[in-house]
């Protein structure tokens, strides 16, 4: 799995136990859905994102986007 696809799993992994946190305690969690969202869209428009750098740095290839 190169760092692209890893990077968007991690994201979706993160709104969907979002979900379920709101589901569970309460829409306090929203906050978590909110902050993967505006780190992804910050990393569209800059190219930078903090789960890329982890996951070069454990030893995922590099895709077209994350380089």
């Amino acid at each position: 799995m190169n760092i692209d696809r890893a990077v968007l799993a991690f994201a979706a992994c993160m709104v969907l136990l979002s979900a379920v946190l709101v589901w569970l305690y309460g829409p306090v969690w929203l906050l978590l859905t909110g902050f993967v969202g505006l780190n992804m869209l910050q990393a569209s428009f800059t190219g930078f994102c903090p789960a890329a750098k982890i996951f070069k740095a454990l030893g995922s290839k590099p895709g077209p986007v994350f380089r």
